[in-house]
């Protein structure tokens, strides 16, 4: 194919995942008061899993914890006239783009993909679930941990009595989405560097080496995605490092994968 026969192919696959992101969008914009009650204000409600979860947990060691007397603001405001709208419609895009993730990446493989050989074909079919299933875990991780930790923190922080917190809901909204994106995509890390190995800019023993500064790179991301507490970034840091060093041992695999084919030629 010449480039902009590549160009034009791009392009379906471009239009294509697009589509699907749409799709999901207007139908999350069409059921938009269950998705906003539901799921991004759940924080707010005082059963939500994480508080029980958090206040259970503080009982059994016979600790004191604020989350066993978790009070929110009644209602969320609105401050524009067309405030109400364009959040929805922004936040329905994003809620598309997170759901339609797997498909947005099987176009991007079969974009890819007849630029492989034969077995590399068949063994690149498995990064569409092991991308989906990683993404979707910090979906669940950043809503079941991060989120209610920020709504908790950032909700009941004060600097002095005088001063009431009353909050405009794209605020919260706001909050929550991009605690679901950011997190999500951090936790693709594994197979980021699984490619950067595949096309040699990384290897096992570079990863090695600059432990250290991928945990003050982490640290500094999960300052910023998570409250300004110890607690929440360590909660965050910990798992990123896992999938890290999860990143060290896919990187010596696909390593001494290639190895053993050169050795075989």
């Amino acid at each position: 194919m010449s480039f902009l026969d590549h160009l034009e192919e791009l392009r379906w696959h471009l239009v294509r995942s697009t589509l699907a992101i749409f799709i999901v969008a207007i139908t999350i914009f069409a059921f938009s008061k269950t998705v906003y009650e539901k799921f991004l204000l759940a924080h707010l409600d005082n059963d939500f899993p994480t508080y029980v979860w958090m206040c259970n947990l503080s009982k059994k060691f016979n600790f004191e914890s604020d989350f066993c007397d978790i009070s929110f603001a009644t209602s969320l405001q609105s401050l524009a006239p067309t405030g109400q709208l364009m959040n929805l419609i922004w936040t329905s895009l994003i809620l598309g783009f997170i759901v339609a993730f797997p498909y947005v990446l099987w176009e991007i493989w079969r974009f890819i993909s007849p630029g492989l050989h034969p077995k590399e074909r068949k063994k690149s079919r498995a990064f569409i679930f092991y991308a989906s299933v990683l993404f979707f875990i910090g979906v669940l991780f950043s809503y079941y941990v991060i989120a209610p930790l920020s709504v908790y923190f950032f909700y009941n922080f004060k600097i002095t009595d005088l001063i009431e917190n009353k909050f405009d809901f794209k605020s919260h909204i706001s909050l929550i989405t991009s605690t679901l994106l950011g997190v999500s995509l951090m936790f693709e890390l594994p197979v980021i560097m699984y490619f950067l190995t595949k096309i040699g800019l990384i290897t096992p023993d570079f990863l090695k080496k600059n432990r250290k500064m991928a945990l003050v790179i982490v640290l500094i991301a999960s300052a910023i995605i998570t409250p300004p507490d110890v607690a929440s970034q360590v909660i965050v840091t910990i798992p990123i490092m896992l999938l890290y060093e999860l990143s060290i041992f896919i990187s010596k695999r696909v390593l001494k994968n290639e190895q053993k084919a050169l050795a075989k030629k």
